[in-house]
């Protein structure tokens, strides 16, 4: 049974890259939004915003951030991280940056996002707990594409695993 999971991203960024690891159909996804409906949702404020992150993590067990070069402390991902955490879903960040965009670019890596999360009253770095995956190639976006398709489901388990366990 495939797993379903909630995927952050900078949308404007690695819409492209996210789009490739969404459709390996390792992971039972939430549906991606377009980007007429996400400019929809975002006229209609925050409060607009975190509902709909909140309806789409329902039934998720998962948050897989893909982090590329701008990733890192954005508000809306730090809300997805923090909402799938406190929520007791699992948390892993896959970084992307090696995957071709759509004018077939890679790009540079980019800041740990969960260095900018602490946990509670013990301020530890949420770091300090959430994996970051690296699976970029030396040898390219093939083959960075074909270590996540070989790894994302079993990357998923071992974070729904360690939050089980904090």
């Amino acid at each position: 049974m495939l797993r379903k999971a909630f995927f952050s991203f900078h949308f404007d960024a690695d819409n492209w890259r996210a789009a490739q690891v969404r459709n390996m159909h390792a992971l039972e996804d939430n549906p991606p939004v377009s980007d007429n409906e996400w400019e929809q949702i975002k006229r209609g404020g925050d409060n607009a915003i975190t509902k709909w992150i909140a309806g789409q993590m329902l039934g998720r067990s998962c948050a897989v951030v893909l982090v590329g070069a701008g990733t890192a402390n954005r508000k809306w991902i730090n809300h997805e991280i923090i909402k799938a955490w406190d929520d007791r879903k699992g948390v892993v960040g896959i970084r992307v940056h090696g995957l071709k965009d759509s004018k077939g670019y890679v790009s540079s890596a980019g800041a740990n996002p969960f260095d900018y999360i602490e946990l509670g009253q013990s301020k530890a770095l949420l770091s300090t707990i959430v994996e970051l995956k690296d699976p970029t190639s030396l040898w390219g976006s093939t083959e960075t594409y074909s270590t996540i398709k070989s790894n994302i489901a079993d990357w998923v388990e071992q974070a729904i695993q360690i939050r089980a366990q904090h």
